[in-house]
């Protein structure tokens, strides 16, 4: 019975850093998946966006849709739902977010486009996904996301749908439950 028990506490001790590597391992492993199948239509900030501006570029409309995480209490949403645009053009488009708690809060917004075929002709020059936003109790804002969709989207493509999911992100350690404490009295 010794025997047993010492076999598997040594595969124990073994699995457990092999189960740690292979977690790390899996965010890696999923952006190249996602980047070679263009499932969840990842977008990524275009520094070289200069050269897909062009004069004759197409009409088709750019959906937004907002979703607020289960645990986020704020009000998010687009300022359009739809725009018109112009392939090879800029386009600047608005979210609105205000915080309805009576604490200072922090969220992240993670995007999504649809078709997924899309997403690599869909350039983001500046977005608020790309950084984290704070806002305090009652505080709202404009959220701005400049973009540029390429004239190579393939032509049967009449629609593109750019959906944000928001996050809270607050850390909610003791101290920083302190600190909001002593910010509302």
């Amino acid at each position: 019975m010794k025997k047993e028990a010492k076999k598997t506490l040594i595969r124990l001790v073994v699995a457990v850093p092999l189960m740690f590597a292979f977690g790390f391992a899996l965010v890696p492993l999923y952006d190249v998946f996602c980047e070679v199948t263009g499932i969840n239509g990842k977008v990524f900030q275009s520094e070289h966006s200069e050269e897909l501006v062009t004069e004759d570029g197409r009409q088709i409309a750019l959906q937004f849709i907002s979703t607020n995480n289960e645990n986020m209490p704020w009000t998010f949403k687009p300022s359009e739902q739809v725009l018109s645009i112009q392939t090879g053009k800029y386009h600047t488009a608005t979210f609105y977010v205000k915080n309805t708690t009576n604490k200072t809060m922090m969220a992240q917004a993670v995007p999504s486009v649809a078709p997924s075929n899309a997403a690599e002709h869909l350039k983001k020059l500046e977005c608020f996904c790309f950084e984290q936003q704070v806002l305090k109790p009652g505080e709202e804002a404009l959220l701005p996301v400049k973009l540029l969709v390429s004239n190579e989207l393939p032509s049967n493509i009449k629609n593109i749908i750019l959906s944000y999911t928001i996050f809270d992100i607050t850390d909610y350690s003791e101290k920083t439950l302190a600190h909001h404490q002593m910010d509302m009295e």
